[in-house]
This record gives structure tokens, C-alpha cells and sequence, in this order.
């Protein structure tokens, strides 16, 4: 049974999940853009015999607060900051990361900063290496190197309801994409504020690239127990990027399902199963 809950985190309201018994081996859910811990509905019952799962809402995401942009500085070190304060608050001392997406680049800074703490690493579509980042990046790298007005009012349409549900359908098959998640996910894009803090994460996602040497020598001198679970369609991070991680750990496991970005959507039980496997 999965419980909902509300944590305080030094004053930031944070949602999540829970679910399974206390003192099991713990696994932390971290969702990607434009989702909340929403998409972990179909996973979290099909580990929660074995493992006590947390899964939150990201900053700025989902139910957890979302200050407005010009209240709150958005990047994803602040994300990570509070994520890592949370696992403390929660009693997450040591734990498997299960990262997605914006996920991604969260859970890595908190195994860099915190590498006692990370038992084992699933990388569902989360990448960490430049080999991984297709064309489809390309308007948001040109509001990197220009962040003017225009180029900003450019990414906006990725943020509209037809760009969101197009990126759960493209690259699976769209009878088997239940329309709850991307609805959800417009939902709260459209709360008053939300393209704003969204278009400032477009815009400070560049530290992750900078990041990827970090995240990197992390992964070739701790060399965590690493899957990377991919789906294969992803038009925003390739299959190569999945495959990268094996140049740093030679050990890792990757397997593609032929499906999209959103993987969950579709695979939620072969992924299950494999990480069971995996964490075994």
C-alpha cells in the first residue's frame, strides 16, 4: 500500500510516496521533466515487497512546493540541496538510486557529495554523458549560449499539452500510453508560474553537462552497482548514452526496451523485473 506524505525540509514542502516496511534495503524514486513522482504509480507496487521505497516530487514539481521564479532561484544544485536534506529527514542513510531524466542529474550530485550513502545506481533514461544528448537539445543549447528573450519564447511551445503528451507517445506504442500522465503533467505546468520555472531549468541545465567529468570520475572510482534501463526510442537521450557508462564502469548492465522516454508508461513490469534481478 502506498502512503502519501508531506515532509518539511528547512521550510520547502516536499510530496512523496512511500511504500513497503521500514528496515527493508531502502531505494529512492527521483522522476524527470515534466513529471512528479506520478509516473512511479505502476513500479512502486511491483517493489514494494522487498524494498521501502521513497518517491518525491522534485522541487518546483508535482505536489511539492513551487515558489515562483522570481522568489526562488531555481537550479539543480538548489534541487539536489534540498533532495539531500530530505533523505536525512526521512531516514534514507543509505540507499539504491533509482534516477529518470532531471532525476538524473539530482541523484548524481548526491552520490558525488555522498558516496557512503549510494548502495546501487538504475539509470532509467538518465543520462551523464554527452554521447547520450541528441538534436533534439539543440534549441535549448542555443538558449545557453544566448539567453536573450527570444531565444527563451522558443523553448515555450515544449511546455504546451500536445509537446508534453508527444513525449510519452513518441517511439512507443501509443494504444498502451494511458493519457493520465501527461494530463496530470500539463496540470500543473499550466498553475500560474510553472513555464517560468521551467524555462529557468531549460536554461541551467548546462551545469549538468558541465558536470558530466564529475559524475563521471565518480563512476570510475566508486564504481556502484550500476543498470542502466533504457528505452531504446528516447529522442532526447540516445541509446549511446546508455552504453557510455560502461567506459567508466566496465561492470554495469544495460538493457533497452522498445519503447520511449517515459518508459514506465509501458514497461513498468519488465523494468520491475529486472531490477529485482539486479538488487538480487
Amino acid at each position: 500500500m502506498i502512503a502519501y506524505r508531506t515532509a518539511d525540509i528547512d521550510g520547502f514542502s516536499i510530496f512523496y510516496r512511500e511504500a513497503g516496511r521500514p528496515g527493508a534495503p531502502k531505494l529512492l524514486l527521483l522522476h524527470g521533466f515534466p513529471s512528479s513522482s506520478h509516473m512511479f504509480r505502476d513500479l512502486i507496487p511491483l517493489l514494494a515487497d522487498r524494498f521501502h521505497v521513497v518517491a518525491p516530487d522534485l522541487p518546483g514539481f508535482g505536489r511539492s512546493g513551487m515558489p515562483l521564479a522570481s522568489e526562488f532561484a531555481y537550479s539543480f544544485d538548489r534541487i539536489a540541496g534540498i533532495i539531500d536534506r530530505f533523505t536525512e529527514v526521512v531516514g534514507f542513510d543509505r540507499f539504491a538510486l533509482y534516477v529518470f531524466d532531471y532525476g538524473a542529474p539530482t541523484g548524481f550530485r548526491l552520490a558525488v557529495k555522498h558516496p557512503e550513502r549510494i548502495a546501487a545506481i538504475i539509470s532509467q533514461n538518465g543520462n551523464a554523458y554527452e554521447d547520450g544528448l541528441s538534436d533534439g537539445w539543440n534549441p535549448i543549447r542555443a538558449y545557453w549560449l544566448d539567453p536573450s528573450p527570444a531565444n527563451r519564447e522558443a523553448l515555450r511551445p515544449f511546455l504546451k499539452p500536445d509537446s508534453v503528451a508527444w513525449q510519452y507517445m513518441h517511439g512507443s506504442l501509443a494504444s498502451r500510453i494511458s493519457p493520465d500522465g501527461y494530463s496530470l503533467d500539463s496540470f500543473y505546468l499550466a498553475r500560474p508560474g510553472a513555464e517560468e520555472v521551467q524555462l529557468d531549468l531549460f536554461g541551467d541545465y548546462q551545469s549538468n553537462v558541465a558536470l558530466y567529468p564529475t559524475f563521471q570520475s565518480y563512476f570510475r572510482k566508486h564504481k556502484p552497482p550500476f543498470l542502466a534501463a533504457w528505452g531504446k526510442n528516447d529522442p532526447f537521450f540516445l541509446p549511446p548514452g546508455a552504453e557510455a557508462f560502461k567506459r567508466d564502469m566496465p561492470d554495469a548492465v544495460v538493457r533497452f526496451f522498445d519503447t520511449g522516454h517515459f518508459a514506465l508508461e509501458t514497461h513498468a513490469e519488465e523494468i520491475a523485473a529486472t531490477i529485482r534481478d539486479f538488487l538480487r
